[in-house]
């Protein structure tokens, strides 16, 4: 029903010659990720410490920054300082909640068990904050 593929692939080595360019292991490639992920989840960690400050949030950030370091084999995350004007909460809480879910799951693709318990947990975090009841305004 198919046919085999007749020609070599032009993605592999010629003659058995390396090429010019490094190849990263998938186990690489999703350190990469996953860096990248709780990178940006501690960015916006750091903002909400900005704007709310709490032990659970700076808790949580030196554990990200942790993270963070151990998988870019030991160099520091660039951390942010507090930005101007005041975004929503809630807005930081949902992309925090989506960051950690992506970090999850390229967490238990590769079977980190630290970094998904820590996602887990930040999502679990930033979902709570999420259903806490808001103000409610009067109707004048």
């Amino acid at each position: 029903m198919y046919e085999p593929i007749r020609t070599k692939s032009v993605h592999s080595t010629m003659a058995g010659t390396t090429s010019d360019f490094p190849h990263r292991s998938r186990e690489e490639e999703l350190d990469i990720q996953l860096a990248g992920h709780l990178a940006a989840l501690l960015a916006v960690t750091d903002e909400l410490r900005a704007l709310e400050p709490s032990t659970d949030l700076d808790a949580a950030a030196e554990r990200l920054a942790d993270q963070v370091a151990r998988l870019r084999e030991g160099r520091v995350p660039a951390r942010t300082a507090a930005s101007g004007g005041e975004p929503k909460l809630a807005a930081l809480h949902r992309r925090a909640h989506a960051l950690a879910g992506r970090a999850l799951v390229v967490a238990a693709s590769r079977a980190d068990t630290a970094a998904a318990i820590l996602a887990a947990e930040r999502m679990d975090a930033h979902a709570a904050a999420q259903a806490e009841p808001q103000e409610l305004t009067g109707v004048g």
